[in-house]
């Protein structure tokens, strides 16, 4: 199914259509979650693949097997994506793990009524922007990313595939305060303290390590390790859809490489924007490794 020139436009927001079609849009809305499963949703280029290998070692006890020989899109399919039906009716592995970046609005409904565990995984809104333009670089199913100061003026607009960042945090997140069943996790802890991290996902999933496996985990969804792994670092995906050569999938995995793309200017446009948009909304956010975390 390449589609690659072809966008979905799905309630007002666009979706590639290398993997989504309407249909498969429409199923995610429909889907009957089982209380056993376990969502990780997130807006892209926030940490989705490094939170899909933390499940996949916690639920594994650290053992790297599973991480190691099967694909993390097979692993923990995207909801919204065609071939998600046909890889979960073929598993047989509990609890199922699925990935979203479908917005609250959307899914919300359907998760009603349901125990599934929820994570939400959120980065700071500047490195997500630099992650993301250096993604369409390389993925031909993505539209031409155009300038740098382009691409930054459509994410501020809520224009990009896959919609507003700033709805899809706040949605988002203002659920996870309020239930047992969510916990938000953000790019920054995973980076800063990624065993502290693993303990927090383990607790909501009551699946409790010891030391030895909590160690295990660490060591096999460490960046340099998720960076080299086939199965996580998209390398198996054909050049015709994702091209290589542009630069790698998992690039830096540093928190304030921001700091290389944008100019004082777009720097200050970008904090006006999200302090008007982010109003009433008191998430921190840690923009480089010694900064204290900022309230908005």
């Amino acid at each position: 199914m390449a589609r690659l020139d072809v966008l979905e436009n799905f309630h007002g927001i666009l979706f590639p259509g290398h993997l989504h079609t309407q249909e498969s849009l429409q199923r995610a809305l429909e889907f009957p979650f089982q209380d056993t499963d376990v969502l990780i949703v997130s807006y892209p280029k926030s940490g989705t693949t490094w939170m899909q290998e933390i499940l996949t070692l916690i639920t594994s006890k650290g053992d790297p097997y599973l991480s190691q020989t099967v694909p993390n899109w097979t692993r923990a399919p995207w909801l919204e994506q065609h071939y998600c039906a046909a890889v979960l009716e073929a598993s047989s592995t509990t609890p199922r793990v699925i990935t979203t970046h479908l917005p609250h609005h959307l899914l919300g409904p359907t998760l009603q009524g349901s125990k599934a565990k929820v994570i939400y995984v959120s980065r700071n809104p500047k490195d997500v922007v630099v992650s993301f333009y250096h993604f369409h670089k390389m993925a031909k199913f993505l539209p031409d990313a155009g300038s740098f100061p382009e691409f930054l003026n459509q994410f501020l607009e809520g224009t990009l595939t896959f919609g507003s960042w700033f709805d899809h945090i706040k949605d988002w997140t203002s659920q996870t305060a309020a239930s047992d069943n969510m916990l938000h996790i953000t790019y920054e802890e995973m980076s800063l303290d990624l065993p502290g991290t693993i303990k927090r996902v383990s607790s909501l999933l009551q699946c409790p390590l010891v030391e030895e496996e909590v160690n295990s985990c660490v060591k096999h969804c460490s960046f340099s390790n998720m960076k080299t792994n086939r199965m996580v670092n998209y390398t198996l995906i054909p050049e015709e859809i994702m091209d290589h050569s542009k630069g790698s999938f998992m690039r830096k995995g540093k928190i304030g490489d921001w700091k290389n793309m944008f100019t004082e200017e777009q720097n200050r446009y970008l904090r006006s924007v999200l302090k008007a948009k982010m109003q009433g909304c008191n998430l921190e956010f840690v923009w480089e490794e010694q900064d204290e975390e900022e309230t908005q």
